[in-house]
């Protein structure tokens, strides 16, 4: 009877144990829940490492370049870098030797010299050895840039690498201890902040047309249907069978952090996300990889909030048949920007000049201001960046121009000794959102907090701005 009793009561325990079940998510860094927020540790500076925040070199009078990955956008950027005055193109690699070849012909087709070459899954380790490459530029899929990054680092060398810079906080951590230590540039090539639209905007903003800006949105809403097989190997699919979160935010969420400027007199604080199930990409990977899920869904939205009480918005969606949309959206209390899926501004009558606009009388706060009125505008308060290589970019192009915009600053930068547009703060805080975001969804969309990346110092600079 006892024994009986004891097997009744053992279980009874066993029952209520696994209804109470705490369930955990993979997380590449620990973390810990407190007062209803999943919170990471930010790991103390080490020994030997300094902040990077307005970091800069000594002037170099050439930029001397090795580019890693030379499939879908290495071919551009090698093309881009040959109209780009004080650049020496000394290495090319990729994995397959024959795309390594057909990049050579993009120089040789220019007059330019052949690079040396490497191939092979190690070739990136011999070409970051070089002594004659000051920048690293990095396009291999996702899953390979930060230890090429870190590799090229350890050399000395400044990294440029793709979008996105990271595929968890864990490989942020990496970039910003790597280049810290080495005290190095560490940028991500995010060329939508470059884009013309964007640009203006930004602009206008910090002249104040829109007021204190609250609210920002942005998106990468791309139906990737007819390029899942240009992937080589089905990488890309593959991340997305994995991962569930915003695994590609930054098109949206970069050009939006410069607006709050992000760690220059705000930082992020906390997010919350949340997600559709996966239909679209269920039977994607089902048809394609014989799988029966898919870790990220067809549509995820993410909000973060700022320290100073501003909000962000970023969503991401490459399952479903939409039109092309990166939202772009700036509210403040005195103006509206949206470029998706209709471009223009609304601001309060009384807060433009007439000699700005015509039409001024028919200014409506309700409305999008005319067309002829926005044109204005936008002449008005075109970026001195695109006045000075706007109409080039555009004949170069690069995405109508911005790849190229992206790529002459970051040589600007170098070849005069400026800080970089885009640290590697801002490469780690637009590139982990997608593992926080995963994880806030895992915990029934939980908050998140944020890591400080600079540890502490995100107030120390007034305002994001281009160097000079």
């Amino acid at each position: 009877m006892k024994f009986t009793r004891i097997v009744s009561i053992i279980t009874t325990l066993l029952i209520a144990l696994s209804c109470c079940k705490i369930e955990k998510t993979s997380s590449s860094v620990p973390y810990t829940i407190k007062d209803g927020m999943i919170r990471f540790e930010v790991p103390q500076r080490a020994q030997g490492q300094k902040s990077l925040l307005g970091f800069k070199t000594a002037p170099m009078e050439k930029v001397r370049v090795g580019f890693v990955g030379l499939g879908m956008r290495g071919p551009g950027a090698v093309e881009r870098f040959t109209y780009i005055e004080g650049v020496e193109i000394n290495a090319l690699c990729d994995l397959y030797p024959d795309r390594v070849a057909s990049a050579q012909q993009i120089l040789t087709s220019k007059g330019l010299p052949e690079a040396a070459s490497y191939s092979g899954e190690e070739g990136w380790k011999e070409l970051c050895a070089r002594e004659d490459i000051d920048l690293v530029y990095i396009c291999t899929p996702w899953q390979n840039h930060v230890e090429i990054a870190v590799g090229a680092m350890k050399n000395g060398k400044h990294v440029a690498i793709e979008v996105p810079a990271a595929t968890s906080l864990k490989e942020c951590w990496d970039l910003v201890n790597t280049a810290e230590r080495m005290q190095v540039h560490c940028t991500i090539l995010e060329n939508c902040v470059y884009d013309f639209f964007e640009l203006t905007a930004l602009n206008m903003a910090q002249k104040g047309l829109f007021g204190e800006v609250l609210h920002v949105e942005g998106a990468y809403i791309h139906n990737l249907e007819p390029f899942w097989d240009e992937y080589q190997g089905n990488w890309r699919l593959d991340f997305n069978q994995k991962h569930r979160g915003d695994v590609y935010a930054t098109h949206g969420f970069g050009p939006v952090c410069q607006v709050l400027d992000i760690h220059r007199g705000d930082r992020l604080d906390y997010l919350v996300a949340m997600d559709t199930k996966s239909v679209n990409g269920k039977a994607l990977v089902k048809a394609k990889m014989g799988k029966d899920e898919c870790a990220n869904a067809d549509h995820t939205i993410t909000l973060i909030r700022t320290a100073n009480g501003k909000m962000i918005e970023i969503q991401h969606n490459v399952m479903t048949p939409r039109p092309y949309n990166r939202l772009y959206q700036i509210t403040g209390t005195e103006g509206f920007a949206n470029k998706y899926p209709i471009s223009g501004f609304t601001f309060k009558p009384e807060n433009i000049d007439s000699d700005d606009v015509p039409d001024h009388e028919n200014l409506n706060s309700h409305r999008f201001i005319p067309e002829d009125a926005k044109e204005a505008l936008m002449k008005k308060y075109m970026h001195p960046i695109h006045k000075e290589v706007g109409e080039i970019a555009k004949k170069v192009g690069g995405h109508g121009g911005m790849d190229f915009v992206m790529d002459y600053r970051l040589v600007y930068c170098l070849r005069n000794g400026l800080p970089l547009d885009m640290d590697v703060y801002d490469a780690a805080e637009w590139s982990c959102v997608g593992e926080l975001g995963a994880i806030s969804m895992f915990h029934n969309s939980m908050p998140v907090e944020y890591p400080d990346f600079t540890r502490g110092e995100w107030n120390k600079i007034d305002g994001f701005d281009f160097a000079k």
